[in-house]
C-alpha cells in the first residue's frame, strides 16, 4: 500500500492541487461561479430525475395493487348505485306488487347472500342479518320473485336458511284460484323444480297454473308466489298427483332477500312454550 502511494504520490499531488485550484477560481470569480452553479444544478437535477425513475419503476407493484384496490372499490359502489337506479326506476312486476300488498302489516329485514349451495341435496345460505337485526329461526324468506325459504340457525350478526332446495325443505302451499293445497318438496335433482304432492286425484288441474303459499302457518302469508305447474303426474301409489313446478326463484342467481319478521309472531312463539311447558 505505501510502494503503491509512493509510486502515484505526483499524481495524487496533482489533483488536489488542480482541485484547490478549480475551488479558488469558482469561489472568487463571479463568471466562473455562475457556469459552475448552472453546470452543477443540471447535473443533479438529471440525477434526482434518474434517481425518481428507478424509484417509480421499483414501486410500480404496490402503485398497481393500489389501483385495483381501488377500481375494486369503484366497482362495488358502481353496482350498488345501479342497482339502487334500477330498483328506483323499474316498473314493477305484477308479482312484486302483489307480493308487496300480501306482505303488508309484515316486517321486512333486507339482507344479502354471502354464501350458498344449491347443487347438493341438502343445501343452505347464509345471509348477512342476524339477531342483532331482528332476524329468528323459523322466519321466512322471500326474494322479488316469490319464495326462498325459512331462517334455521341464527347468530348476533348471520343466519342459516333453509331453501326451498333442501330436502327437508317441506313447505305447505295451494294453486291459486282453488282450494286444493299439498306439500312442496325437492327431489335433488334440478335447481329450477320441485314437486307439489298430495293433491286429490278429483281436482282439475291445467298446466301453468300458479302455485304460491297457502298462509297455513305464521312464516308466510297466504298468496306469496312460489312457481308454476311444468307437468302432472300421478303419484307412486296412484292415490294423488304429484305436480311439477317450474320455481320462481333461480337460486344459482340469488343475491339480495328479505326476512319475514311476522306481527304475530312473539304471540305465537309464547304459545307454543306455554303448550311445551305443560307437557
Amino acid at each position: 500500500m505505501l510502494d503503491f502511494l509512493k509510486k502515484y504520490s505526483y499524481w495524487f499531488l496533482f489533483i488536489l492541487l488542480e482541485g484547490t485550484s478549480l475551488c479558488l477560481l469558482f469561489r472568487f470569480n463571479f463568471y466562473q461561479g455562475s457556469v459552475w452553479f448552472t453546470a452543477a444544478n443540471t447535473v443533479s437535477g438529471k440525477i434526482l430525475e434518474w434517481e425518481s425513475d428507478a424509484w417509480a419503476y421499483m414501486t410500480l407493484g404496490e402503485r398497481n395493487r393500489e389501483l385495483t384496490r381501488r377500481n375494486i372499490m369503484l366497482e362495488q359502489q358502481v353496482k350498488k348505485l345501479t342497482g339502487l337506479l334500477v330498483r328506483a326506476t323499474h316498473d314493477s312486476t305484477y308479482t312484486e306488487r302483489r307480493q308487496e300488498k300480501l306482505l303488508d302489516g309484515f316486517g321486512l329485514v333486507e339482507a344479502e347472500v354471502v354464501n350458498g349451495s344449491w347443487s347438493r341435496r341438502d343445501n343452505y345460505l347464509t345471509i348477512n342479518k342476524g339477531e342483532a337485526d331482528g332476524v329468528r329461526p323459523e322466519m321466512g324468506v322471500v326474494c322479488g320473485t316469490g319464495v326462498v325459504g325459512i331462517v334455521y340457525l341464527t347468530s348476533p350478526h348471520y343466519a342459516i336458511v333453509m331453501p326451498l332446495l333442501n330436502g327437508k325443505s317441506n313447505l305447505s302451499c295451494r294453486l291459486r284460484g282453488t282450494d286444493y293445497f299439498g306439500y312442496l318438496q325437492w327431489d335433488g335433482r334440478h335447481p329450477l323444480y320441485a314437486s307439489l304432492v298430495d293433491i286429490p286425484r278429483h281436482a282439475r288441474l291445467k298446466e301453468g297454473m300458479t302455485v304460491e303459499t297457502s298462509g297455513f302457518s305464521a312464516v308466510f302469508p297466504a298468496g306469496i308466489f312460489v312457481g308454476r305447474v311444468k307437468e302432472i303426474e300421478n303419484s307412486e301409489d296412484g292415490l294423488s298427483y304429484r305436480l311439477k313446478v317450474n320455481l320462481g326463484t333461480d337460486f344459482a342467481r340469488l343475491r339480495e332477500v328479505c326476512v319475514l319478521t311476522s306481527p304475530n309472531r312473539v304471540e305465537i312463539d309464547s304459545l307454543q312454550r306455554q303448550v311445551a311447558f305443560e307437557k
